[in-house]
C-alpha cells in the first residue's frame, strides 16, 4: 500500500479509491513551486476582481475570509476565486458565533453563551445553522470548536470563545459542534493545541505556557483532544503555546527548548499529537504573524520549522512572496525534506477530497440557505436561554419605568477585535422604547448619578485579540480620577450587565446586581432586556466562576 493509500484510507479522511486517485494524480502534476504555495492559507479581506486576482496569483491551499457587510460582493468574490482555481480552495473562517459570524448570516450565540444554556442539542442546532450557512457562502473549513479550558479568569483570549471551565461540558458541546459541521461538509478544527486557558496572557502578544503536569494534562486537555480525534475531527490547530512538562519528561536538560511553541515543536506535533494520540488528520499552524511565534525566533527560522515540525499548513502571511522564498530556501538547504513536503501535500489534498472539493470545488454556492426565518427563530429561542443572573442582593429586579424611569448608563460601547472600540449598542434605545428616560454618561459633562433612579454599567467586550487584559476600567468609564473612585450603589439602585466578558466582579466585588449575557449581538441584547423586565426568566447557568474565587463577591 502506498503512502497516499495508507494515510488517506484511514480516519479522518476515509477516502475511497477514486478520491485517493485524485490526490495521487494531482500531487504528481505539481512541481515543487506549486507544492510550496499549497502550504499556505492566506487571510482575505475585501471584494472584487483585484482581491480575486491577488489570491489566484498566489495559488495557495486556501484562504481565510473575513467578511464585510456587502453579502453580494463577498459571495461574488468567492465565486470568482473558486472559478479561477486550478486546485480547489479550502475556504476557512472562525465560526465562533456572535460578532465572529459572517455579517450576512444568522445571529447565533458564541461558545460561552452556549455553555450557559448547557443543552447539547441546542449547541448542535447552532452548529448546524452555522455549517449550513457556511456551505451556502462557500466556506468549507472552520477553525472551531475552541476546546481550551477557561481555567484563569484573567485570560483575555479564552473567555467568551471557550465553552467554560468544566472539561466534561466542553467535551460534549465540542463533539456536537464537530459532528454537525462535518456532517454538513465543513471540516472542523480543534484548537488551540496543546491547550490554552492556564496562562493569563494572549499568544497574539507572547508565547503562552500550558503549565500542567503530564498527568494533569492527560486528564484535561489530553482527554479533550483524544475525544475529538476519536470522533473524527479533521484538523487540529497547533498554537504558539509551550508545554514544558512534556518536553522536560523527554529531556530534563531541555532548558529554553522546554518553552518552544507547539507550532514549531516536533515533540508536540509529531511525537505527542500524531504518535501518542494517533491523529492522522491535517495540522494547521495558528496565525503566524502572532507575536507568540515572532517573539520566539526570526521568521527566516520559524517559518520553515512550522513545516519541518509537523504542521501541514502555514496560516497567514504578511509577505507572501517572501515567505514562499523562505520555504524554498529551507528545501534547498535540507531543513525541510522533499518527503516532508509531500506528506503535507497529501494531507492538504486529502482534506480537499474528503470534503468533496475535487468534485464540487467550482460549483456555485446555494445562497438561498443564508439567514432564513427558520434559522433566525431557532437561534433566537436558544439565545433567550443564555442570560444569567449572577446576583441581585438588593432585590432590584425586575426593572420597570415606574420605579426606575431615569436611567444613567455607563458604557464604552461594543469592543471587537476587528472593528475597534465604541460600536454602539442598541440596548439604550431598547430601554427608551420601554418608557425609560436614558442618559448616556458623558465624561465631559459628568452627570451626577444621584440624580437618577437607576445606574447601569453596560459592558460589551467579548474575547479580544492583542489586548493584554479585559477589566472594568473605572477611569475610562467615568472620565477621570475622581469619578473612578466613586461608588453610588448605596444611594442609587445599580446593576452591571455584561454582553461579553463574565468576570467584572473581580474589579467590583460589591456590585449588588450583575447579569452576564456573554455576547453582544442584537438578539442577545433584546433577550436580556426581556429578562431584566421580568417578561422572561433568567435561564442561564454560570459556565465559569463569575465571582473569580472572591468570597465577598457573592454578597
Amino acid at each position: 500500500m502506498t503512502q497516499i493509500d495508507q494515510m488517506l484510507s484511514a480516519a479522518p479522511f476515509a477516502l475511497d479509491a477514486p478520491a485517493r486517485d485524485w490526490v495521487r494524480t494531482t500531487l504528481a502534476g505539481m512541481d515543487r513551486a506549486a507544492k510550496v504555495r499549497q502550504l499556505f492559507v492566506h487571510i482575505c479581506f475585501g471584494t472584487g476582481p483585484e482581491v480575486a486576482d491577488r489570491i489566484t496569483a498566489l495559488a495557495p491551499a486556501g484562504i481565510t475570509k473575513f467578511f464585510g457587510p456587502d453579502a453580494t460582493a463577498e459571495l461574488d468574490t468567492l465565486e470568482a476565486l473558486r472559478a479561477a482555481a486550478d486546485i480547489p480552495y479550502l475556504v476557512s473562517a472562525d465560526l465562533e458565533g456572535s460578532r465572529m459570524s459572517p455579517s450576512f448570516g444568522t445571529e447565533v450565540p458564541n461558545p460561552l453563551a452556549l455553555a450557559a444554556v448547557d443543552d447539547v442539542q441546542a449547541s448542535a442546532t447552532i452548529a448546524r445553522i452555522m455549517a449550513t450557512e457556511a456551505r451556502a457562502a462557500g466556506i468549507n473549513w472552520s477553525f472551531t470548536p475552541v476546546i481550551d479550558i477557561n481555567a484563569l479568569f484573567r485570560s483575555p483570549i479564552v473567555a467568551t470563545r471557550g465553552l467554560g471551565s468544566a472539561p466534561d461540558r466542553i467535551r460534549e458541546h465540542a463533539l456536537a459542534h464537530i459532528r454537525e459541521l462535518q456532517a454538513a461538509g465543513v471540516a472542523a478544527t480543534v484548537k488551540h493545541w496543546p491547550g490554552e486557558g492556564h496562562d493569563d496572557r494572549d499568544q497574539h502578544l507572547v508565547t503562552t505556557i500550558n503549565p500542567l503536569s503530564i498527568d494533569e494534562w492527560n486528564a484535561s486537555h489530553g482527554a479533550l483532544y483524544r475525544a475529538a480525534i476519536e470522533a473524527g475531527v479533521m484538523s487540529v490547530m497547533s498554537a504558539h503555546i509551550a508545554f514544558p512538562a512534556y518536553v522536560l519528561a523527554q529531556d530534563p536538560d531541555a532548558g529554553l527548548e522546554a518553552y518552544r511553541p507547539a507550532s514549531v515543536s516536533r515533540l508536540l506535533n509529531q511525537t505527542l499529537l500524531r504518535e501518542e494520540l494517533g491523529f492522522n488528520g491535517l495540522i494547521v499552524s495558528d496565525a503566524t504573524p502572532m507575536a507568540g511565534l515572532g517573539a520566539w525566533a526570526h521568521r527566516d527560522v520559524a517559518l520553515p520549522e512550522i513545516v519541518s515540525s509537523g504542521c501541514d499548513v502555514i496560516l497567514f502571511s504578511d509577505e507572501p512572496e517572501a515567505d514562499i522564498a523562505r520555504i524554498e530556501a529551507a528545501l534547498e538547504d535540507g531543513r525541510i525534506t522533499a518527503a516532508r513536503l509531500d506528506e503535507a501535500m497529501i494531507r492538504v489534498l486529502g482534506l480537499k477530497a474528503a470534503l468533496g472539493l475535487h468534485q464540487t470545488g467550482k460549483a456555485p454556492a446555494d445562497r438561498s440557505k443564508l439567514a432564513t426565518p427558520a434559522s433566525a427563530e431557532a437561534a433566537r429561542r436558544i439565545t433567550a436561554r443564555a442570560p444569567t443572573l449572577v446576583k441581585d442582593v438588593q432585590g432590584l429586579l425586575p426593572l420597570s419605568p415606574k420605579d426606575h424611569r431615569r436611567v444613567l448608563v455607563y458604557s464604552t460601547g461594543i469592543v471587537t477585535p476587528l472593528d475597534g472600540d465604541g460600536m454602539p449598542l442598541i440596548f439604550p434605545d431598547l430601554l427608551r422604547a420601554e418608557g425609560f428616560e436614558v442618559t448616556l454618561y458623558d465624561p465631559a459633562t459628568r452627570p451626577d448619578p444621584r440624580s437618577f433612579d437607576l445606574v447601569l454599567y453596560v459592558m460589551a467586550e467579548e474575547t479580544l485579540l492583542t489586548r493584554g487584559r479585559i477589566f472594568l476600567d473605572w477611569n475610562r468609564l467615568t472620565g477621570g480620577l475622581s469619578g473612578a473612585m466613586e461608588r453610588h450603589w448605596h444611594e442609587v439602585p445599580t446593576a452591571l450587565i455584561s454582553f461579553g466578558y463574565p468576570y467584572y466582579l473581580y474589579d467590583a466585588p460589591r456590585l449588588p446586581c450583575v447579569v452576564n449575557a456573554y455576547a453582544t449581538m442584537d438578539t442577545m441584547q433584546r433577550a436580556t432586556l426581556d429578562c431584566l423586565l421580568g417578561r422572561a426568566p433568567f435561564q442561564g447557568n454560570n459556565p465559569v466562576d463569575p465571582f473569580c474565587g472572591l468570597p465577598d463577591a457573592r454578597y
